[in-house]
């Protein structure tokens, strides 16, 4: 049974058809990515996901529970890490748990544990100003992760992050997913990071955006050091190349 499921889903800006027919699956424990090329609906899509946005036909299932155009049901994480400069990491990571009714300091306490797994302990009374761009990311992750309910929206989290940090990233991003309950549907326009995070990928293209191909990324997670120079690797990467 799917975890998350979206069935059908038509949305128009105006006369404007964006995306149409979009049929999608997240199971549990998955990491799903979205690819294509800017302005294919990626975004309106997720929009439409979160519940921030109604669409003209379709519906959105959590649980088999219909979320359509409820949000707060889904945690959703932006390009951009949005930490606020004037508050300390911990409590910028705790924030949505202080929005959903706990008070502070027991919002600390649920956090807290968490910095050590995702590769931030010791950066609890910093501020972000005194992170670099990849633990900012990371701090940005467990604030998703602490107000999700299993499911985590991720739009492009990594783009604005140089190669090298990039890389290091990934590796420990698909680290921490074997060691928590989060199941992830990726928006990336990035082929090789979809195919290095990826159990499944769909491919969204056209005008409107509709999904016209599901690729399964066979080898098992944790992959090979060395998988994105594999034969296996390349082989993925043209058939995607292919396909968009």
């Amino acid at each position: 049974m799917a975890l998350l499921k979206a069935e059908n889903i038509k949305k128009k800006y105006g006369e404007r058809t964006i995306i149409s027919n979009i049929n999608i699956e997240l199971n549990r424990g998955e990491i799903v990515s979205l690819l294509g090329v800017s302005g294919s609906g990626k975004t309106t899509l997720f929009h439409v996901l979160s519940g921030l946005i109604e669409p003209e036909e379709g519906n959105v299932y959590l649980n088999d529970e219909d979320i359509t155009n409820k949000p707060g049901k889904i945690s959703y994480m932006l390009q951009k890490d949005l930490l606020f400069p004037h508050k300390k990491i911990i409590d910028n990571v705790s924030l949505p748990l202080v929005i959903s009714g706990m008070k502070k300091e027991e919002a600390r306490k649920k956090a807290d544990p968490y910095f050590e797994e995702f590769g931030l302990k010791g950066t609890q009374q910093q501020y972000p100003c005194q992170l670099s761009g990849g633990m900012r990311q990371r701090a940005a992750l467990l604030r998703t992760y602490l107000s999700s309910n299993g499911v985590a929206l991720l739009d492009e989290p990594f783009s604005a992050l140089d190669t090298i940090t990039k890389s290091s990233i990934h590796k420990w991003y698909l680290d921490v997913m074997q060691h928590i309950e989060l199941s992830t549907l990726f928006i990336t326009h990035d082929i090789d990071e979809a195919i290095l995070l990826s159990d499944r990928i769909y491919v969204l293209k056209g005008q409107p955006g509709m999904i016209t191909d599901e690729i399964i990324i066979k080898e098992k997670k944790p992959r090979a050091e060395d998988f994105n120079l594999s034969d296996t690797f390349m082989k993925y990467k043209r058939e995607i190349i292919g396909k968009l």
